[in-house]
């Protein structure tokens, strides 16, 4: 560890020590944004007020509004069945609400970067019909195996017994790809008349005079990384709505927000968190085992750390001819 350190300090040195000598780091600094001023640690409007930067003085800064009904920020698989479950009613009632959800991504489920073992049920309810529908569920779970890692003895796997009811077991689940998950969910969607509007990320949550909620307004696009606006600056849009729901994940940056503002957690536990890994394999097809999942315990993690693996075997959608495994 001292001679790899010794040596990373060395290399570090040497980068110093060829300065505007080296074209490479000459290019690389030529690419770059001008470097913030010392002590500056972003340049978001929503922290510097944009009306004390005399570069912002003649910019245009009128949004367009657009309203709709029902706004949902987010487009995972909880925000896109919130949409699909609110058309659903609202077809069965006569009603013709306008629901339109943002989605920062530049296609739905382009950032839902996950293998999942998915636990159907709730898809049963929204969609009964699924497997008519073309859901991306094509690989069930046929077996599955517990075992413990000896901190100590990491090449031992002691088998353990899955109990019934626990999240082990996933008997009656599929492994799932969940971007591809989401992107079906977002094609259900539009079909009902649900408005997705990706590429969009809501960053500015709208309250009237009595500081209510109202809807959000979209990014700004053509802001240099020292805050100045580009010739290619556009005003995002405000999307006022008389219902507005935040679907963004436990740490979304307008959840905090609402949930600051309107002290939401007031008297709850605080949120915790575990560091979490995923990693997506293509392997060799005779080491495939299509459907089968394996859970382990304990090591890498020590004894007084709880940790876990899952390994979910898996294929690509197009005809199945490549192994995966999460």
């Amino acid at each position: 560890a001292h001679e790899a350190k010794s040596r990373l300090i060395a290399l570090l040195t040497m980068l110093s020590r060829l300065g505007s000598r080296s074209p490479l780091l000459t290019s690389t600094r030529r690419l770059c944004a001008p470097a913030l001023p010392k002590g500056v640690l972003t340049t978001h409007y929503k922290k510097i007020d944009r009306a004390t930067d005399e570069r912002w003085q003649d910019i245009d800064m009128e949004r367009f509004a657009d309203e709709t009904d029902l706004l949902i920020v987010g487009g995972g698989p909880a925000g896109l069945s919130a949409a699909i479950r609110f058309k659903q009613l609202c077809n069965e009632a006569g009603l013709d609400y306008r629901v339109t959800l943002l989605e920062k991504a530049a296609g739905a489920g382009e950032h839902t970067l996950s293998g999942a073992v998915l636990e159907p049920r709730a898809l049963e309810k929204l969609f009964p019909d699924w497997e008519e529908r073309g859901a991306p569920l094509k690989t069930p779970v046929t077996s599955e195996r517990l075992g413990y890692i000896p901190p100590w003895f990491p090449s031992l796997n002691l088998p353990l017994p899955i109990m019934s009811g626990t999240p082990t077991d996933n008997h009656g689940n599929y492994i799932v790809r969940l971007g591809n998950f989401t992107a079906w969910l977002a094609e259900q969607a539009e079909e009902l008349g649900v408005e997705i509007y990706t590429g969009q990320g809501g960053v500015e949550v709208l309250y009237n005079d009595a500081d209510e909620v109202v809807g959000v307004a979209t990014n700004d696009v053509g802001v240099a990384k020292d805050g100045a606006p580009k010739d290619s600056f556009e005003r995002g849009m405000e999307l006022r709505a008389k219902a507005t729901l935040f679907a963004e994940g436990c740490r979304g940056s307008l959840t905090k927000e609402v949930i600051d503002k309107f002290s939401l957690a007031a008297g709850s536990e605080p949120q915790t968190y575990g560091l979490g890994l995923k990693e997506l394999w293509r392997i060799a097809p005779e080491k495939h085992r299509p459907g089968h999942v394996d859970h382990t315990a304990g090591w890498p993690a020590d004894n007084n750390t709880c940790g876990r693996s899952s390994l979910s075997y898996g294929r690509t959608p197009v005809g199945g001819s490549v192994p995966f495994l999460f």
